[in-house]
């Protein structure tokens, strides 16, 4: 143990000294702000979506375009190598029309992460491998793979109601979708008119979509399912009514939009939902009753013998319970209860392995952190017995497909920084499949056989490559080769130093990253420090980095810069990543500061009285929380879309990890209340830019206006930057140039000599 500490820190103080020695040995490459927010991107246009056709001839992804970055387009290549072709772009389909989002819309598209604009999501429709479906502009399209080329067909006439969350049939003769809160059945022969399944839609009420809890929180961002004969929809019908109103204004230059939301806030009540099968016949309705406990339907869908199944959540997220429903009728029976005293993490691992029975029936793919780490197991669905498929040194991260014999999955390795790719058969014996190197991160999706994986490679420095992979040892990949990066990409990427810090209970490992300035300067330099700080993600590992060229950015602009995770976060063991329970602002804030006083001892040349922080979402309320406390050793922060009362932010989130906030005597509940940055709004004594888009229906923007009140109440003087108009990722290459400008002259100022 004490060599290994020894050669740990020789490692590292030879890393803190390469930046200086490749500076002096050739110049530092200059690096705008402009470029790193310009067009093209430098890491290149990134592929999105990115899937193998049903009969395994085509991989399609969205592209964006090379006109405009903000717009994707449908491209495909095919699987045995060949040049990509653009299947459809939306200034094709629409012709001259300018595409139509409602507020409905925009909303879906925030819960997906999606920014840009364009055909922003598609499917492959049926077995054949010749279709493929797309939403735009309020429309539903038809893409024919023929021998003349692609052809789009307009399959809808009517942009105002838009067709939404559609999804084709398992044959491809049929598509369904929600229109006007009712869930229709159109065939795609071009024949019959769509027809309506559902009636009794009301403004607060409807079918078939998502509501705003199971797609933001729970992951879940679709409301029916097709069964496997195709005569079938699993649907579920929501009630929004006792759910409290929240109005947003959406404040732009010249007006202001007011948008109410049905958003229920911790504490308060949640969307009604019921499970339901209907018959696309006839659209006859049988309900499928929930369990007693049941506050949230997580998943849902269907076994390959026609039972409905759901997975249901109790409301304070301790039991997930899988139920079928023999007949497509209730009661329903439990199959799977799985039970955690903190919280029951959600997942998409269940898989029914045809090629194994248990009690008569396939056995059960399943994914538990009973043991303390996620691993698989197989369930018995008649007995419930449980036996474990892998076990892995490090979390297992989730199933990637399976052919009845073997699995392929992913799981981390290198204390969480990596993830690699594994198959383990029916016995528990696991490999790696080819292709495996230290620090890098790899995922895949896999074919309907599970014989070839389309799998994206990334590492630090390098964006996400494709690739398509036999699952079967010794066959070689086939590269599929997209849009190259800039070259500048590479005579910019920072090199990592990896930093040896333990959390603020003194012995756990947390992992970090610090950049070394890179303006020829001598003498200490100032660092900015970044982190998540939240649940639910990972942002210190060797995949490709989004913030890369900003750090590159920074480097040069005189600054080191510290990246870490707290205890709480992603791909670490369940001890790990349960820190948060009951916790918000403790066990991070405790971690930040302990990292920040760790870092001067562990890193030359580091000013420890010019460190700022740089956080966004769960980040900025971290950078929020770290500059009010009289301890803080920050010299500055900055504080995007930050959370400040977690009262004001959604009941699945927060009670999962800070439980209700009534404490039953009129008063709230200890964790909201250590957690509530209001309360706190008097310890402000160093620089802080707060940061916040009025349109933000996430973190919404009352939280940013209450702590702005309270710190005016208090006297404290703060810096302030609103985006009128935007929301939560405050999306638009000129609004983020201007952000990171903002920033950037934020830091100059505040973390000068």
């Amino acid at each position: 143990m004490t060599a290994f500490r020894l050669t740990s820190r020789l490692l590292a103080l030879a890393a803190a000294c390469a930046p200086a020695l490749s500076t002096a040995a050739a110049p530092v490459v200059p690096l705008s702000l402009e470029r790193v927010f310009g067009d093209p991107p430098l890491q290149g246009r990134v592929v999105r979506q990115a899937e193998i056709s049903p009969d395994g001839a085509w991989v399609s992804y969205l592209r964006p375009s090379e006109s405009d970055s903000d717009q994707l387009e449908l491209w495909a290549q095919p699987a045995a190598g060949g040049a990509p072709r653009k299947l459809v772009s939306a200034a094709e389909v629409l012709g001259g029309r300018s595409q139509q989002l409602t507020e409905a819309e925009r909303m879906a598209l925030e819960r997906k992460r999606i920014s840009q604009g364009g055909i922003t999501g598609y499917q492959w429709c049926g077995p054949s491998g010749k279709a493929l479906l797309f939403p735009l502009s309020g429309d539903l399209y038809l893409v024919r793979l023929t021998d003349q080329g692609p052809k789009a067909q307009r399959l809808t006439q009517d942009e105002q109601v838009p067709e939404q969350d559609p999804n084709c049939s398992p044959d491809g003769s049929r598509v369904a979708y929600v229109k006007g809160g009712e869930l229709w059945v159109q065939p795609l022969d071009g024949g019959a008119p769509g027809r309506a399944l559902t009636k009794g839609a009301t403004e607060t009420r409807f079918w078939g979509l998502a509501e705003f809890i199971a797609a933001e929180e729970l992951g879940r961002q679709r409301g029916y399912w097709w069964s496997p004969d195709g005569k079938q929809l699993l649907a579920l019908n929501v009630d929004e009514s006792d759910v409290p109103v929240k109005t947003r204004a959406q404040i732009f230059a010249d007006r202001t939009t007011m948008t109410q939301q049905r958003y229920p806030g911790a504490g308060d009540n949640n969307a009604r939902v019921t499970a339901w099968t209907l018959q696309v016949a006839d659209g006859r309705a049988t309900p499928l009753p929930l369990p007693p406990d049941a506050e949230y339907i997580a998943r849902a869908g269907w076994f390959g013998d026609g039972t409905p199944w759901l997975q249901t959540l109790t409301r304070d997220q301790h039991t997930l319970a899988l139920t079928e429903y023999a007949n497509g009728t209730g009661p329903g029976r439990t199959v799977i209860d799985e039970r955690d005293p903190a919280w029951v993490e959600v997942h998409d691992d269940l898989l029914e392995i045809d090629g194994l029975q248990l009690s008569g029936q396939p056995a059960l793919l399943w994914s538990s952190e009973a043991s303390g780490r996620r691993q698989l197991e197989l369930v018995d669905r008649r007995t419930g017995e449980r036996r474990p498929l892998t076990n892995e040194p490090e979390p297992v991260a989730h199933r990637v497909c399976s052919d009845g014999k073997t699995v392929v999955y992913a799981a981390a390795r290198d204390r969480g920084r990596s993830r690699e790719l594994f198959a383990v058969d029916m016995n528990g014996q696991s490999r790696v499949l080819d292709g495996a190197q230290p620090r890098q991160w790899r995922d895949a999706r896999g074919d309907g056989d599970c014989a070839q994986l389309l799998v994206t490679r990334g590492a630090w420095g390098e964006p996400p490559a494709l690739s398509l992979q036999p699952v079967k040892a010794g066959a070689a990949p086939v590269a599929l080769p997209g849009d190259a990066p800039d070259p500048l990409l590479a005579r910019i990427v920072p090199g990592p130093q990896v930093v040896d810090i333990t959390a603020a209970d003194g012995r756990t490992p947390l992992n970090a990253l610090y950049f070394a300035p890179l303006d020829g300067k001598p003498g200490p330099h100032p660092v900015i420090a970044m982190a998540y700080g939240g649940p639910g993600t990972s942002t210190t590992n060797w995949n490709w980095n989004r913030d890369t060229v900003l750090i590159a950015y920074w480097q040069r602009r005189g600054y080191g810069v510290f990246t870490l995770d707290t205890r709480g976060m992603q791909n670490r063991d369940r001890a790990f990543t349960r820190a948060h329970w009951h916790a918000f602002g403790e066990v991070d804030v405790d971690d930040l500061f302990a990292a920040v006083r760790q870092l001067p001892k562990q890193v030359a040349g580091v000013d420890a009285k010019r460190i700022g922080f740089f956080g966004w979402s769960y980040g900025g309320f971290l950078a929020e929380r770290a500059m009010l406390d009289a301890d803080t050793p920050l010299a500055a922060a900055v504080a995007v879309a930050p959370p400040t009362d977690w009262t004001l932010y959604d009941t699945a989130y927060t009670e999962r990890y800070l439980g209700l906030p009534q404490d039953g005597k009129g008063g709230q509940t200890a964790p909201y209340r250590q957690a509530n940055l209001i309360e706190r709004a008097r310890l402000l004594s160093k620089p802080l830019l707060i940061v916040h888009g009025t349109a933000d229906d996430n973190v919404l923007f009352e939280h940013t206006l209450r702590m702005t009140e309270a710190l005016q109440d208090a006297s404290r003087p703060f810096e302030l930057m609103i985006y009128p108009g935007k929301a939560h990722g405050i999306a638009g290459r000129s609004a983020r140039l201007h952000l990171y400008r903002t920033i950037d002259a934020f830091f100059a100022r505040t973390l000068a000599r």
